[in-house]
């Protein structure tokens, strides 16, 4: 069973940094795309990352780009992302999500629960 785990979610102040863990088990973790969405308070669904299965390539919501970086240790079948200069705007609840697809950009099939993120004085 696909199983995925998000972690590090914390309560910080703006400026400050945190680094999101994802631990995934179930499948071949290095033959697919991984994703971060977030959901803000009373807002949708938004996406905010991806990686390919190589860590060759990756893209950013524009909102957050110069400040957070996405990365994946395969060896480790673990998903990160790491937030620096953080933003009010950036409390959420952030998901760890897994590609439908072993190539390209396809969606996403399973979901982790989701861990909190507060940015705030």
């Amino acid at each position: 069973q696909v199983q995925l785990v998000e972690s590090g979610g914390a309560l910080v102040q703006p400026g400050g940094s945190l680094r999101l863990s994802c631990v995934a088990s179930g499948f071949t973790f290095d033959r697919y795309w991984m994703y971060w969405v977030r959901q803000a308070p009373g807002k949708g669904l938004e996406w905010v990352s991806d990686i390919d299965t190589s860590a060759d390539t990756s893209d950013y919501i524009e909102s957050v780009k110069g400040r957070f970086i996405i990365s994946r240790d395969n060896a480790k079948s673990t998903l990160y992302l790491q937030m620096n200069s953080l933003q009010p705007e950036d409390t959420a609840v952030y998901f760890c999500a897994k590609g439908i697809a072993t190539i390209g950009r396809d969606g996403m099939d399973y979901w982790g629960k989701g861990t909190l993120v507060t940015v705030s004085s």
